[in-house]
């Protein structure tokens, strides 16, 4: 069971995982180097334990404590207990759902791991928003889709403001990253997915006609700002489009994610 502690110091060295949780690029570096991540909330730290991560440590209100007891009792990592203004002055924000977990990230798979048996799969390129990409997993877990994967300068998944937004799907869906870029799209198809690829090209069709019948689908998702790189819109095998009214051309790419999604788990 995990050790319960007390702590009246939000300067105390022990609470090093939880500082500055608002600095993005700290946390980034300090995360990256220690291999950890953050969970936060009741519902998101039980989903990460359950998920097979490992905790480092937890952080949280005496209220807490009763509705966590099951989850402290697999472990033997310590639980920090401090007052929510103390926790307030040690991550730089107020943490309203009261708990927060440090846990060690796991190697990832390969992509050859990722896609065995998968038939559906979301692909993202220089998605950089956490909030996007926690949204997009979610509505990807959400509505049947088996894998995503990731090419290399797309946020990470397992900050803690993505895993928020995705309500933990991070934890039950497979994903890595892409080891190259250019010929990614290619790649995939070599393994049996057709390529779809949302854009707003001439040449796209509705979503509904481009994934119609086919088996083994990859949806391909591109950045906020200027969509797909022109490699990937060539090199993929249909380019599809969201039919909309006259005067709006686009979705967010979390809003297109879920309208596409949805289409694509009824093809």
């Amino acid at each position: 069971m995990a050790t319960i502690i007390e702590i009246s110091d939000p300067a105390d060295p022990r609470l090093a995982d939880y500082r500055d949780l608002r600095d993005v690029q700290l946390r980034k570096s300090l995360e990256t180097e220690n291999g950890l991540f953050l969970a936060e909330g009741e519902k998101v730290v039980r989903r990460a334990v359950e998920g097979g991560f490992t905790p480092r440590s937890f952080l949280m209100a005496p209220r807490w404590l009763e509705g966590l007891a099951d989850v402290l009792a697999t472990t033997d990592a310590p639980c920090y207990v401090l007052s929510e203004a103390l926790a307030e002055e040690v991550t730089g924000f107020h943490v309203h759902r009261g708990a927060l977990a440090s846990l060690e990230r796991r190697p990832l798979p390969s992509v050859e791991e990722v896609l065995d048996g998968a038939r559906s799969v979301l692909v993202l390129e220089e998605i950089v928003d956490h909030t996007n990409v926690g949204a997009i997993f979610r509505s990807g877990a959400a509505l049947g889709f088996d894998a995503v994967l990731l090419a290399p300068r797309c946020a990470d998944p397992l900050y803690r403001r993505a895993i928020k937004v995705g309500m933990g799907a991070v934890f039950t869906m497979p994903w890595t990253r892409l080891p190259q870029w250019y010929d990614a799209l290619p790649d995939l198809s070599a393994r049996g997915f057709t390529t779809v690829a949302l854009t707003l090209t001439p040449d796209a069709t509705a979503i509904e006609d481009a994934v119609a019948g086919l088996d083994r689908v990859a949806l391909v998702l591109g950045s906020e700002g200027h969509g797909l790189s022109a490699r990937w819109e060539e090199s993929a095998d249909r380019r599809a489009i969201i039919p909309m009214r006259e005067g709006i051309d686009s979705l967010n790419v979390a809003a297109a994610s879920a309208v596409a999604c949805y289409v694509t788990a009824r093809r």
